[in-house]
């Protein structure tokens, strides 16, 4: 057994390389041709798209934040979702780990990868949008499956391939959703909320082995909690996820603010450091700038998503009528998630004093566990044990949350391959998985699905770039209509039935 586990282990590393070091250009390539296609629309339109998505939250009886009945989700609650599955680990231990293992420069080329990224979930999210359609529950279903099969299918040649393309990025999703969506996510709870709360043998240990009972108890837990939210559909877990996702966030950045404002006088060592690494002006992490390149950017699409075609699932359950109107609720979901959330992580980490702003090295105990720890030893140092204990509530609200939304990415990949009927199997079998992560020893499940994670980019960015004509000539349309003031009509669906009933309906938007 242990000869099948380590080639199983070194097979894996060797596609997890590929797909993760290659996979990181090809998403800065997506980024690129799709940032260029829409004319730069994350900065050319900023005041448009922040005034149709965030601001539209602060305004009374806001189409955006309306449900308007129990078969969709509304546009607030959609970016909620989608916030809740990105919003995770990765935000905090993984800002640490590129820092540790990139040096500061990291932070840099997860900007640079957030930036083209705003404009790549928009493609997303447009596609997925003007190619959803409805299930027979009357629900919307849509995401990288069908704007593969239908959008790259349209395409002479293009219709066997792009149907095997669809059906390996739904398996790829299923597969991830067990791992880093769910028992990746779980363990990394269990094991912070043992470390801030418990010790390891409180309760003793589970029969022979060496896993302590807390980390069973705690699963057995989430398992109760997951299973009343998960089994209650989106709607439920588009409910929770609008209540805990914004408190959780803001809360998150106040608390790293005041860390920021307690060390204002490095603040600007900081930001000399991020920038004087990016282009590796000295060594870290053996000296080459590709490895602060690969870590920015990987831990920035690890955060964020954006490329993975993992969200659009989610936001093509909202009841938005307007393919770019939800297009650019992608671009602040990748914004709040990478330029906020995740500066904030980085400013922790480097104000810590375990990171050395003249060379850029970390501390050797910070090293040794590649920045595992380094935030919530960041948050120690600024506000003793209750530094320590919130960071570890931080990623158990974090962390769940991802549980949460990524229990619908697979439902929507199950549905796609198997149908409706198969989706509550599914459910029922993600959340008795939970438990498993919470006892998890090995990485080795985490590691696989990270693989399958990074494969669902593959047949999502072929036909993101292939469709980029589309999505300009649709991002175009609605630039002339609503900020320019043309006369045309507008690109709403590829199907004519839901084309004629989404314009019958768009005054209400």
């Amino acid at each position: 057994m242990d000869a099948f586990l380590s080639a199983v282990t070194n097979v894996n590393n060797a596609i997890n390389s590929v797909v993760w070091n290659y996979g990181v250009f090809l998403l800065v390539g997506a980024g690129l041709i799709m940032t260029l296609c829409t004319k730069v629309f994350q900065i050319s339109h900023l005041k448009h798209w922040w005034t149709e998505t965030i601001c539209q939250v602060f305004k009374k009886d806001s189409a955006s934040t309306k449900k308007t009945d129990n078969k969709t989700i509304s546009q607030w609650q959609s970016l909620c979702t989608a916030l809740a599955a990105t919003i995770g680990t990765g935000n905090i231990a993984g800002v640490a780990a590129a820092i540790v293992i990139g040096g500061p420069g990291a932070v840099f080329w997860m900007w640079f990868a957030a930036f083209l990224g705003m404009m790549t979930n928009y493609s997303e999210n447009v596609l997925g949008i003007y190619y959803r359609r409805r299930n027979k529950d009357g629900e919307w279903s849509g995401g990288a499956m069908y704007y593969l099969a239908d959008g790259l299918g349209s395409k002479k040649g293009m219709k066997g391939v792009s149907k095997v393309l669809a059906v390996l990025f739904a398996i790829f999703a299923i597969l991830a959703s067990f791992g880093i969506g769910n028992m990746g996510q779980v363990n990394k709870i269990t094991l912070n909320m043992q470390s801030a709360f418990f010790a390891e043998d409180c309760l003793g240990y589970i029969g022979n082995t060496d896993i302590p009972v807390i980390n069973l108890v705690i699963g057995l837990a989430l398992v109760v909690i997951g299973a009343l939210i998960i089994l209650g559909g989106l709607q439920r877990i588009a409910s929770f996820a609008e209540r805990v996702v914004p408190f959780m966030a803001i809360v998150y950045v106040i608390g790293s603010l005041v860390i920021m404002f307690m060390n204002l006088d490095k603040l600007g060592a900081m930001f000399s450091a991020i920038f004087k690494f990016a282009w590796g002006a000295e060594a870290v992490a053996g000296g080459a700038i590709g490895t602060v390149i690969v870590q920015g950017c990987k831990r920035g699409v690890f955060s964020n998503e954006a490329g993975l075609g993992s969200s659009v699932m989610v936001h093509s359950s909202s009841n938005v009528k307007e393919p770019v109107r939800q297009g650019m609720w992608g671009i602040f979901e990748v914004f709040f998630d990478t330029m906020i959330a995740c500066t904030m992580s980085a400013i922790v980490c480097l104000s810590s004093g375990y990171i050395n702003l003249e060379t850029g090295a970390a501390d050797a105990v910070v090293a040794a566990n590649s920045g595992a720890t380094l935030v919530s030893m960041a948050f120690g140092n600024a506000f003793g044990w209750f530094g320590q204990a919130f960071v570890a509530i931080a990623m158990l609200l974090f962390a769940f949350t991802t549980v949460l939304g990524w229990s619908q990415y697979g439902s929507k990949a199950v549905e796609y391959l198997f149908g409706m009927t198969a989706v509550k199997i599914y459910k029922v079998i993600f959340v008795l998985m939970i438990v498993s992560g919470a006892v998890m020893q090995s990485s080795l499940a985490w590691d696989i699905s990270d693989t399958f994670n990074g494969l669902m980019m593959v047949p999502n960015l072929i036909a993101v770039v292939a469709l980029f004509p589309l999505v300009a000539k649709i991002t175009q349309n609605y630039v002339n209509r609503k900020i320019k003031g043309k006369d045309e009509a507008p690109l709403l669906s590829y199907d004519a039935a839901i084309q004629a009933e989404m314009a019958a309906h768009l005054d209400e938007e």
